[in-house]
């Protein structure tokens, strides 16, 4: 009899509409509220995304999975609530959880120890924590939206259990050592990172969407193009991102699409119902990493007044020798399309911070100067590998694409693309540490909106205590004013805008939630905090902030 792998994920949902996915052991049909799909297949592996129609506007839909008949979930030992869908009404306040950077590591010491008192420790699961929380709380009390933003899966450290099979599989000697390397390998991640109970609940009762960034793929993903040079000749890298775009576009980015976006999809046709799509699937992938064209991968929400919009700061990017950009042209028009219209609020995820301290800040748009031949052609190489060593992948090493976005921030801001949003909100990770800040623009922009940073990481992967006070140093005036200083004497563009930080940074491991109610927003940081054996593990208010 089909058993359930992974699962069941709550992903989109609407007022009316909802899909859940699931992976399960062979192939089968899987049913959740009279609604029936069979499951496609690839390389061995099975999965299936439901798509439930037809439901009221506010209603609460307690739900079971069933495989051929039989129930699968919930499991027959949990004693967590219900699953649910909850479907959104309108003039209903909206809360948004959303952060980056989970590493899958147990939950026992000395994983849960800080990773200056052990190399392995990564303290609490934040997302673990929450959900915790949640089966305690009223339902009235739950999110209804979480936002993974980036690096759901690490393919170059942690996850023990994974490391383990893969020493047992193959001769670790030889390269990529203990990294993933297929599809196989990728789906051990996700189970590994997903199978905790108390991650299936929450994953099955909040709607989730999620965006990758460079630790779903390989460290250091599209960060200049002598990383793409040097992969190339590596023997196992294409294999790798092959399987790599296959499984993200199972595993995460298919039920971020609408049921509307799912009816239009080609691939999504070719593949759904399919008792082995492998070559279908693969063959697809293969054409995007070669030709790094074929798909968009970002994508938008509309909730009752509020678009959500993802943008996909990594796989789009442009590496060309005479330009850096985070999206080709193609992808670049799409976001301007959808930033335009009429909305009470506009979010805008990006996994990598848009504003970073402003110290660092300016050194990366130095550095791409120099990249760039700035300061004379002896100079590129070396700056270049400065890029790579300190990761400088965030919009300040793109100074082309920075610039965009706050013109396009701009003629939203004031009014130039429909009616001015009550608040325009920038959500990202990346970073491991998390700060709001306010965005100033120049008076004759015209700005209407207020617009706002917030970056939340990491639910849990915290740094050490030497990597906080470099980060600290980001923030200080003095660096800052000495940063400037270089950008400037490298020719690098003024950023035409100014950031006032308000909160942070905090280094906790931690989740940060958005609340639209109205024409209202409210920015709020929980961190994880032990709690006493009765009260086990819980999230502490670190700040709370009216945005509009």
């Amino acid at each position: 009899m089909p058993q359930l792998v992974l699962g069941p994920l709550l992903r989109y949902v609407s007022e009316t509409e909802a899909s859940v996915w699931v992976e399960t052991d062979e192939p089968c049909e899987v049913e959740v509220l009279g609604h029936r799909e069979p499951t496609f297949g690839v390389a061995g592996h099975h999965y299936a995304l439901v798509r439930i129609e037809s439901l009221e506007p506010g209603g609460f839909y307690e739900y079971e999975v069933a495989l051929d008949g039989e129930r699968r979930w919930p499991l027959p030992s949990s004693d967590l609530p219900p699953s649910a869908i909850r479907t959104f009404l309108p003039g209903k306040p909206i809360d948004i959880c959303f952060g980056s950077c989970r590493v899958a590591v147990p939950h026992e010491e000395p994983y849960t120890q800080t990773k200056d008192e052990h190399e392995d420790g990564h303290e609490l699961d934040a997302l673990r924590v929450l959900a915790a929380q949640m089966a305690r709380q009223e339902r009235s009390e739950w999110p209804e939206l979480l936002f993974l933003l980036g690096d759901q899966i690490y393919v170059d450290e942690g996850s023990p259990r994974t490391r383990e099979k893969i020493r047992a599989r193959r001769d670790t000697d030889e390269p990529p050592g203990e990294e993933v390397v297929d599809f196989e390998e990728y789906s051990w991640l996700y189970e590994e990172s997903w199978s905790d109970p108390l991650i299936r609940w929450l994953f099955s009762t909040v709607s989730v969407s999620m965006a990758w960034d460079d630790h779903d793929m390989s460290d250091d993903w599209n960060i200049s193009r002598s990383w793409h040079e040097e992969m190339d000749r590596k023997e196992w890298w294409h294999e790798r991102a092959i399987d790599g775009i296959a499984s993200y576009w199972i595993y995460q980015h298919l039920g971020n699409l609408s049921l509307r976006e799912l009816d239009e999809s080609e691939i999504y046709s070719r593949v759904r119902g399919n008792r082995d799509a492998t070559d279908v699937l693969r063959g697809w992938a293969k054409e995007i990493e070669t030709t790094a064209a074929g798909t968009r991968w970002s994508f938008c929400r509309d909730i009752d007044g509020v678009r959500a919009l993802f943008l996909d700061s990594r796989a789009a990017r442009v590496l060309s020798e005479d330009r850096r950009s985070m999206f080709d042209e193609k992808v670049w028009e799409w976001i301007v399309d959808h930033a335009s219209g009429d909305f009470d609020h506009l979010v805008i995820g990006t996994t990598v911070p848009y504003l970073l301290s402003p110290g660092f800040h300016h050194l990366e748009a130095w550095n791409e100067r120099l990249c760039d031949g700035a300061w004379g052609g002896a100079l590129e190489r070396p700056s270049e590998r400065l890029r790579r060593a300190l990761d400088f992948d965030h919009w300040a090493a793109f100074q082309f694409s920075f610039r965009r976005l706050r013109e396009l921030l701009e003629e939203v801001g004031s009014g130039k693309r429909g009616k001015a949003p009550a608040s325009i909100v920038i959500l990202s990770g990346d970073v491991h540490h998390a700060y709001l800040c306010e965005i100033a623009f120049k008076r004759d922009a015209g700005m209407k909106s207020p617009v706002y940073q917030a970056v939340c990481s990491p639910y849990r992967n915290p740094l050490g205590r030497g990597e906080r006070r470099v980060i600290r140093t980001g923030f200080s005036r003095p660096f800052a004013a000495f940063a400037r200083g270089l950008a400037h004497a490298a020719g690098a563009p003024d950023p035409g805008v100014r950031w006032r930080l308000l909160e942070g940074p905090y280094f906790d491991n931690q989740v940060a939630t958005l609340r639209l109610d109205g024409r209202e927003a409210i920015a709020r940081l929980d961190k994880t905090v032990t709690g006493e054996a009765d009260d086990g593990d819980g999230l502490e208010k670190t700040f709370e902030r009216r945005l509009a």
